[in-house]
């Protein structure tokens, strides 16, 4: 596999444009992530990178492209199906939902917050088990 140096040269510059002190990327089956060590002989901050990538990536994987539209987490959390444990799920795969009907909760800090859809659909896969922590941007379902 060959490295870009222009890539992480470019996130490095944007941490000290941004004032940030770590930055990510994801492309396909790569993961670039750039940081700024917080200890370092001198009094500039020193540049770490990690690049990630998943090589073992199997056939039915590559060819599983998910086709439809993307409902994503708008935080980060503990995605939950339904509005407490036994209750009806808010959504199904093959239910048609309306844009702004709840598609499911997410749990941050202690607060239940409702993900609305955003936009109108079927429910063609739901893409995070009831429990399981999300991602900011991660998809929760596929609509068709």
């Amino acid at each position: 596999m060959k490295i870009d140096k222009s890539i992480i040269k470019e996130l490095s510059d944007y941490l000290e444009e941004f004032n940030l002190t770590e930055i990510e990327i994801t492309e396909k089956d790569t993961k670039i992530k750039v940081s700024k060590n917080n200890i370092s002989i001198s009094n500039q901050p020193a540049v770490t990178s990690t690049v990630l990538t998943n090589e073992n990536v199997t056939t039915a994987n590559k060819t599983n492209v998910k086709s439809g539209i993307e409902v994503t987490s708008p935080i980060i959390g503990t995605a939950y199906h339904a509005p407490e444990p036994g209750a009806k799920k808010f959504v199904e795969i093959g239910k048609k939902i309306k844009k702004g009907d709840t598609i499911m909760i997410v749990e941050a800090m202690k607060t239940m917050n409702h993900v609305p859809s955003t936009s109108d659909g079927v429910v063609k896969e739901i893409c995070v088990e009831d429990g399981h922590p999300v991602e900011f941007g991660q998809t929760i379902i596929i609509l068709e």
